[in-house]
């Protein structure tokens, strides 16, 4: 059989994935990856250099996974919250893969954070475009879009970030009724919040009217 040296890739960054979410930068082994993607750890420096560029493209592509999941329509913040708390939910490893991040990374700054910070700038813009914050001055609506943004998805990632203190915080039994019973609270909270916006926004215009 032919050497298929993108199944290899693909076997070496599902088997990083998991190892990186479950032990971090420092905890996470070249050889535990190289075992349970069935290559060898030559192939891995080959392919990807070395473990602190392979946390980075893990990080990186489980990102560009998804573009959808940290969008929100501002015609429908409350349904778009939904969403992306049912999608974490399903990918509870992109929010450990994001906290090893912040507690191994370091300050400086990676080859793939322009292109991130780039992409919470057209989400930011895509609100404001749709009508939030219009009843802040123009030269501050982008900052008042991502302030929005940024608490929404920590309402959301905070749920998946701390699932035991989740549960005993709220007396559940377990983390699924936790987290049934916080997707609605979360939901809720962006209902409100958008309609305080919508409430700002006509109060401006009927000032100005």
């Amino acid at each position: 059989m032919a050497y298929d040296a993108e199944d290899t890739r693909r076997r070496i960054f599902d088997a990083a994935a998991a190892e990186f979410a479950e032990h971090g930068l420092a905890g996470a082994r070249v050889d535990r990856i190289a075992t349970a993607a069935r290559a060898n750890k030559q192939a891995i420096y080959l392919y990807y250099g070395n473990k602190e560029k392979l946390f980075a493209a893990v990080l990186r592509a489980k990102l560009e996974e998804v573009p959808v999941a940290i969008s929100i329509d501002p015609d429908a913040v409350a349904e778009s919250v939904g969403q992306i708390f049912d999608w974490y939910r399903e990918h509870p490893e992109l929010i450990r893969l994001l906290l090893w991040e912040a507690l191994e990374a370091g300050d400086a700054p990676d080859e793939g954070e322009p292109k991130r910070r780039d992409a919470f700038r057209e989400k930011a813009h895509q609100l404001v475009d749709g009508g939030v914050a219009h009843h802040v001055p123009e030269d501050v609506r982008v900052r008042a879009a991502q302030d929005l943004l940024f608490t929404v998805m920590g309402l959301i990632a905070w749920n998946f970030a701390v699932p035991r203190m989740c549960r005993l915080a709220l007396d559940e039994e377990t983390d699924q009724a936790a987290l049934d019973r916080r997707r609605e609270t979360v939901i809720e909270v962006a209902r409100r919040l958008a309609a305080a916006q919508g409430a700002s926004v006509t109060g401006s215009r009927s000032d100005t009217g």
